[in-house]
């Protein structure tokens, strides 16, 4: 180096120091990049799972949702999932990114990311260390993105579009950031030793639960139990579970957050629990109603997919087929026996399908979980703690999310409607919200 570019050097260190210093970048961010090894192949089928994350919720969610609400609400129900991706897209890189996967306190993360502060194309997080940092970032983004798109689901047909607006960057903050910290963060759940490999707790469980609150603060839908609330397209419905089964791969395959043999072994036993959930869901139609309907099987192929994601990258694949099989027996309960008994109008079975499956799973995984897979035993490889340490995060998880979604609710009804006026539902979201219809 000559002399001049010596002396430049010198001069730009201290510079380089004091903006870093000035962007919030911690220490501990600085030196994840040290020993580093990005590696190619982790990185690429990285991009693709994150890809089809995403698509589980434009167009996946999107098309499955509106193709079960009437007519009158199609454009509704699908503006809600394209807003949740605008909406936490924007606020994740803001901070949520950083109070959810920097830094390892009980609680919450750290703010050394905020505005991705410090991030750079060779840096790396602790939790993903072959994978670019902005990828890890990324692919955490659509997590957040169809959890928060997921709730809607219960309130299908009445929420005004102002009121979930507000309720979903509510959520979002006080709901989605913290339980992701606590369980793949490194906080206080995630330090007791509770396993949510893809999601059981963060993302299905938590919509579930909050989509119940919601649906019984916010009362049923006008002609909830009398009037004919059938699906408008239920093609649209089968469309949407192929798109989000494809992306299922991506979403517990990916979990892995590398490409490796944990990886496969997870996106076989996510396809097996798919199979089994809408095979169980269709034949008890079958045997109740001597005819298995469409919409019977799209609902168990889901939930045998909610179910087996918390347990996904601990089990076997054979065990992939028993839990998509009590998933099919569970969840049609839930949304038939349960929901009648306690008259909520869940409008889309959110809490039926994603709440009771990711209950369900990450119970499951206490008790099939495989250190050969996972590193972790459970109940049938002689350890019970383990289902003890699940349902501890279950009730953390239900507590939590079923008291912010309340009281959230009530916080915004102090300054918009929840509901659209008894006229507005009458003639269909699409029109009162939106000013646009189907022809």
């Amino acid at each position: 180096m000559g002399a001049r570019a010596l002396r430049a050097a010198k001069l730009a260190a201290p510079i380089n120091a004091a903006m870093m210093f000035a962007l919030g970048t911690p220490a501990s961010a600085q030196d994840s990049t040290a020993g580093s090894a990005i590696n190619p192949a982790d990185t690429a089928w990285m991009i693709v799972a994150t890809a089809l994350v995403l698509m589980m919720t434009i167009p996946g969610l999107a098309l499955f949702y509106s193709g079960m609400v009437r007519k009158k609400n199609v454009l509704a129900t699908m503006a809600q999932s394209l807003a949740a991706v605008a909406i936490v897209s924007i606020l994740w890189v803001t901070f949520g990114y950083s109070l959810s996967f920097v830094g390892d306190g009980p609680w919450l993360g750290g703010f050394g990311r905020w505005f991705l502060a410090g991030m750079t194309m060779d840096s790396v997080n602790p939790a993903a260390k072959t994978i670019p940092e902005a990828l890890f970032m990324l692919y955490q983004m659509t997590f957040a993105i169809i959890t928060v798109a997921l709730v809607a689901g219960s309130v299908a047909d009445r929420m005004r579009f102002s009121a979930y607006l507000l309720f979903s960057i509510g959520w979002f903050i006080f709901a989605y950031v913290p339980l992701a910290h606590w369980v793949w963060g490194g906080g206080f759940l995630a330090q007791a030793g509770v396993m949510d490999f893809a999601g059981g707790l963060v993302v299905h469980l938590s919509a579930g639960m909050s989509g119940l609150v919601a649906a019984k603060v916010m009362g049923s839908r006008h002609g909830y139990g009398s009037d004919n609330l059938s699906p408008f397209d239920l093609s649209l419905a089968v469309m949407g579970t192929g798109l989000l089964w494809v992306g299922w791969f991506g979403f517990n395959g990916g979990s892995a957050l590398a490409a490796n043999s944990r990886a496969v072994m997870a996106i076989i036993a996510t396809h097996l629990a798919a199979c089994a959930g809408a095979l169980t869901w269709g034949a008890i139609e079958w045997a109740k109603r001597r005819k298995p309907s469409v919409l019977g099987m799209i609902s168990g192929a889901v939930a045998g997919l909610g179910t087996i994601t918390p347990a996904s990258g601990f089990v076997a694949p054979w065990h992939g087929v028993i839990i998509g099989v009590i998933a099919g027996l569970v969840c049609y309960w839930a949304c038939t026996s349960l929901k009648h008994r306690f008259k909520y109008d869940d409008s889309l079975d959110v809490f039926g399908v994603h709440g009771i499956g990711g209950l369900t799973g990450t119970l499951l995984a206490g008790i099939f979980a495989s250190s050969a897979i996972g590193g972790t035993a459970g109940l049938i490889e002689g350890h019970p703690q383990q289902l003890l340490i699940q349902l501890y995060g279950v009730a953390v998880t239900f507590v939590w999310c079923g008291g912010v979604t309340f009281v959230l609710l009530k916080l915004v009804s102090a300054f918009v409607p929840l509901r659209v006026s008894l006229q507005q539902e009458l003639e269909g979201l699409d029109i009162s919200q939106h000013g646009e219809a189907l022809q």
